[in-house]
């Protein structure tokens, strides 16, 4: 008789953390043994993934009931596409509790947050001396429920508290970099993040920068201390921020600026700050990539995380990315 495989749900497989984390459980080891569902939203995508074992099927997070039926179905849930949708969360959480009245067993629930839920109002005025730890849960707690991300947070926390899922939350910082692995190469995954190519696409449109990678391993170390029976933390000890080292916007839009003008398109080296108006263009009126967000990860440390890309790392791939984001650029 065939052991039965480990089902596991996959939200936001085609993105760029959900891809990355998608491709390493692909070549993970423990493969066979899974038996992964993604949601995506084209039958073109579906069929891509499918092709590599996967149980590609379509539908929508804001269709409650598919959302609630799959978790219900499911041994864990990985979250990646919208850390600040409640009501698929809320829809998730349902079908997960079902799960558990079924089996007494408590489903695993990994969560992708973030770490603006610790930013604050500073609006790239001034700088902080508050440095989150992951391993501080009274530091954590004291969060006002109004930050950003923290009302889905807290929800997966209280139904750990109640006792029908085990929550384990991921909160990345900045995420840079080009994607390449097989996803990206299937036409299947994003390769590109949010924040930087923001900050590079306003650049190119304004001939100026402005101020306002190794994640996945994260959720890959979470899963297999879960899967190997060695409790990480879970619930209030299961924040697990995603940081190695600390930059400012300040040194990303200078080297965006000095990019710009080496392609002979910048008007200046200098980043300048982005108008009111630049700012309800470029980024929906949001200050976000001015406030402040400092952490220390030292539970994914404990964990065995050694993130070896630095801030050095980041500045330097703003070339690259620059350069391919200028392809579909506007003339």
């Amino acid at each position: 008789m065939e052991p039965t495989k480990i089902k596991i749900l996959l939200t936001g497989a085609t993105g760029y953390i959900g891809g990355s984390i998608l491709a390493k459980l692909l070549g993970n080891p423990r493969f066979p043994t899974f038996n992964i569902t993604a949601i995506v939203r084209s039958e073109e995508k579906a069929d891509k993934l499918r092709s590599l074992n996967v149980n590609a099927v379509v539908g929508s997070l804001s269709d409650q009931a598919f959302l609630e039926r799959l978790a219900s179905e499911s041994d864990i849930v990985i979250s990646t596409a919208d850390a600040d949708n409640l009501d698929s969360a809320v829809a998730t959480l349902r079908g997960l509790k079902k799960g558990y009245e079924a089996t007494s067993v408590p489903p695993i629930f990994i969560h992708t947050s973030g770490t603006g839920v610790l930013a604050d109002d500073a609006r790239g005025m001034y700088p902080t001396e508050t440095i989150y730890d992951d391993l501080n849960i009274e530091q954590i707690e004291s969060l006002a429920p109004t930050q950003i991300h923290r009302n889905v947070d807290l929800a997966l926390v209280n139904a750990d508290t109640e006792g029908y899922i085990r929550s384990y939350i991921v909160l990345p910082s900045t995420i840079y970099g080009i994607a390449e692995n097989k996803l990206v190469d299937m036409g299947i995954q994003n390769a590109h993040s949010i924040q930087v190519p923001f900050l590079i696409k306003a650049a190119l449109d304004r001939g100026q920068g402005g101020m306002v990678g190794e994640v996945a391993d994260i959720y890959i170390l979470v899963l297999e201390a879960i899967l190997s029976n060695k409790n990480p933390g879970h619930g209030r000890e299961g924040f697990y921020f995603g940081e190695n080292g600390e930059h400012t916007l300040y040194d990303v839009g200078k080297r965006i600026s000095e990019i710009v003008v080496e392609l002979g398109l910048g008007k200046s080296p200098e980043p300048t700050s982005f108008t009111k108006e630049e700012i309800d263009k470029y980024f929906s009126g949001s200050s976000y990539l001015g406030s402040n967000s400092r952490c220390r990860a030292n539970r994914a440390r404990n964990l065995g995380w050694k993130p070896t890309k630095t801030t050095k790392d980041l500045l330097d791939s703003l070339e690259a990315e620059t350069k391919v984001l200028l392809k579909s650029h506007p003339k």
